[in-house]
């Protein structure tokens, strides 16, 4: 399989100051702008999940822009898990878990 057609779908946990920075809206946003599916959530222990599945180049690009987040973000580390398939088509935010 080419890497243009290659998916890949994987779980990220994201540390740092990533609540109330907009940092869900803007992971939406740029999970949509490179067509990916999932959804983002804020965990009570103050970090963010996402589980984000497409193209492996386009999967690979969000990650890159999850070490940074949105402007007012600080990101201290992102853990890179397996993950299943998302829940549905489309990239959704969730309620906070």
């Amino acid at each position: 399989m080419s890497e243009e057609r290659a998916s890949k779908t994987v779980r990220l946990m994201i540390y740092g100051r990533v609540q109330n920075v907009f940092y869900r809206a803007t992971a939406r946003t740029e999970a949509e702008r490179r067509g990916l599916a999932g959804w983002v959530r804020n965990r009570r222990g103050g970090e963010v999940e996402a589980v984000v599945s497409g193209r492996t180049k386009e999967v690979d690009s969000f990650i890159r822009w999850t070490r940074q987040g949105p402007a007012a973000a600080r990101v201290e580390r992102v853990e890179i898990l397996d993950a299943g398939a998302p829940d549905g088509p489309g990239f959704t935010v969730k309620p906070d878990a």
